[in-house]
């Protein structure tokens, strides 16, 4: 089930990655606005019915953020985190120099 999930997920993010490349960005309507183009596009106007782009853009990115909270939460219960388990050197026993026969060095 994990690596399903890991599957989806990758699909999902090579997708997203592709489909945002692939869409045309909201600055193309610069070169109307000084009177390079017609007039049924504007910068700042209404953009009208969302394109199917847009729509699979939105399913892609909530597949994402499901896939990714899942997959959190599996590795979550699955073990316990590093950081309680680690035990800092100078309370783990050390090593004792070996003992001389009265020598001190200084």
């Amino acid at each position: 089930m994990h690596a399903l999930v890991i599957i989806i997920h990758l699909i999902a993010c090579f997708s997203l990655i592709m489909i945002v490349l692939l869409q045309s960005g909201k600055g193309q309507g610069m070169g109307s606005m000084l009177g390079g183009g017609s007039g049924s596009q504007s910068l700042f106007g209404s953009s009208g019915a969302s394109s199917f782009m847009t729509k699979a853009t939105t399913l892609v990115a909530v597949v994402f953020m499901l896939t990714s909270l899942s997959l959190a939460y599996v590795s979550k219960s699955g073990q316990e985190s590093v950081v309680t388990d680690f035990t800092p050197r100078t309370q783990q026993e050390q090593p004792q120099a070996p003992v001389t026969d009265g020598e001190t060095t200084q």
